[in-house]
């Protein structure tokens, strides 16, 4: 039996939009919005991963579980392994990297992510959308990730790039989807590796994965939810969700 623990990052100190994760969205922190979706999947432990007390604060005033972390870690996924290890005695068997800044995520995506790490046929996956528009293609902030083959729904392909613009003609390529599942031992391999020459240029940690050759596979879904990353997109998300409220 698995033991699964979603772990959600989060940080004050974001340079396009700081204080992101305590931006009100319906009256309420985004960050609670993720761990909101993230507790709906019943798929396991949640927790949210901070150096900032403001968000432990948060967190814990409307009962869930924030743990203080250092301020050192130069990664998410850092911030990740230190929950799992100093917190969770490395026990977890599978280790969900949610992003902070997805508070429209849709508790199924992840759900589908874990059921597909449970089959035990990657050391990471991650998720992927259609792009709806040429602008949503341009726009940096969105990453996009190449397939060795064109997805469709509820399957999974490998991944074999990450890039913010398109540099040259890419088939198969889609919406990156900012969550990671991690079998413990490619969670303890990837912190052990040194950052790579991809990753630091395009500001993608993804990529020290790719380049030490572990295998990322991708799974498709519908839903794509809105990454936080500037005021605009916080303008965004806040429109969508109040009308879905």
């Amino acid at each position: 039996m698995n033991k699964i623990a979603i772990i959600i990052p989060s940080r004050l100190d974001a340079v396009r939009l700081p204080n992101k994760p305590l931006e009100l969205i319906n009256n309420k922190e985004m960050i609670l919005h993720v761990y909101e979706a993230a507790k709906k999947t019943n798929s396991g432990e949640v927790y949210v991963a901070t150096p900032d007390q403001k968000i432990v604060d948060v967190v814990t005033r409307n009962g869930g579980k924030a743990i203080l972390t250092s301020f050192d870690h130069q990664t998410g996924t850092d911030r990740v392994y230190e929950v799992f290890k100093d917190q969770l005695d490395s026990e977890p068997n599978i280790i969900v990297n949610l992003q902070g800044d997805m508070p429209n995520i849709d508790p199924k995506a992840i759900t589908h992510l874990v059921s597909y790490m449970s089959e035990g046929k990657c050391e990471i996956a991650t998720l992927a959308s259609s792009f709806k528009t040429t602008s949503e293609i341009n726009d940096e902030n969105n990453v996009k990730v190449t397939v060795s083959k064109k997805l469709l729904d509820n399957q999974f392909g490998q991944a074999t790039d990450f890039f913010r613009t398109e540099r040259k003609k890419h088939e198969n390529y889609y919406h990156h989807i900012g969550i990671y599942a991690f079998t413990n031992k490619a969670l303890v391999r990837y912190v052990s590796l040194k950052r790579s020459k991809l990753e630091l240029e395009r500001k993608l940690e993804q990529l020290r994965a790719i380049e030490n050759s572990m295998t990322i596979h991708v799974g498709f879904i519908d839903s794509c939810p809105l990454s936080v990353d500037t005021k605009n997109d916080l303008m965004a998300i806040r429109k969508i969700m109040e009308t879905n409220d």
